[in-house]
């Protein structure tokens, strides 16, 4: 017990002890003669009334400040944490960006975006013309399975799908991470296009548009083992 409830009940207390050893005097204590079982009994119950009065006191103190960080929104825990500041995208990209430099020092931001962009073209010129002959060593294996399956598809169902005019406004890094002895980076594209499948046989135009162009977002994944290597696309993901 601290402050003023335990001053009052150390006070009742060091007197009822000091009357029933002799100290205090004739007449001292309830009873005149020294502490008895009423006594005992009253201050029982003093000390428990203001112990719960106290503790209740609290538990009302800590409802109202975790309720205040609930209707806020904050976390709901009585006290909040310290030291979770979130990072910001430069940050890791260039925290990314040194880790890669450790092993290549000749590394360049703005170099490596005009290799991405290059490919970026070449990859989707080979996609129109159906056939990835030129563009082998551009793609991981597991991506020109999977490339080369949909252009599969598209010879099967004797379909072109053409994408022409393309305008690329901007070519962002947004995401450097190491992996298994490799390097990886993505690379965000914003580009504007004609983006339209027609008929092989016929040149009817089945989906799409040959004269409203369309803006969109892709994430193209590149990867490459660690150190002065040659990049190769391993995933394309579209913005939603």
């Amino acid at each position: 017990m601290r402050g003023l409830g335990g001053g009052i009940l150390g006070g009742l207390l060091g007197g009822m002890l000091f009357s029933s050893l002799g100290f205090g005097g004739m007449g001292s204590g309830f009873g005149g003669s020294g502490i008895g079982i009423i006594e005992i009994l009253l201050l029982l119950g003093l000390g428990y009334f203001i112990f719960k009065m106290v503790r209740g006191r609290k538990r009302a103190e800590n409802l109202e400040y975790q309720t205040s960080y609930q209707q806020q929104g904050r976390q709901t825990e009585a006290f909040p944490s310290y030291g979770s500041e979130s990072r910001t995208q430069e940050e890791d990209t260039s925290d990314g960006i040194r880790h890669i430099r450790e092993m290549d020092p000749h590394f360049d931001e703005g170099q490596f975006k005009e290799t991405a962009m290059d490919m970026f073209f070449k990859i989707q010129g080979a996609w129109m013309n159906r056939n990835l002959s030129g563009v082998q060593g551009l793609l991981t294996d597991e991506m020109k399975g999977i490339v080369q399956r949909d252009i599969d598809a598209l010879l099967r169902d004797k379909k072109v799908n053409h994408l022409e005019n393309i305008a690329v406004r901007k070519v962002e890094i947004v995401e450097i991470w190491q992996e298994s002895g490799q390097d990886f980076l993505t690379v965000l594209f914003t580009a504007n296009l004609l983006d339209y499948t027609s008929d092989d046989s016929t040149g009817e135009i089945l989906e799409g548009s040959k004269t409203d162009p369309v803006r969109f977002e892709e994430f193209w994944t590149f990867t490459r083992p660690v150190g002065n290597n040659p990049w190769r696309l391993s995933a394309i993901n579209q913005q939603t």
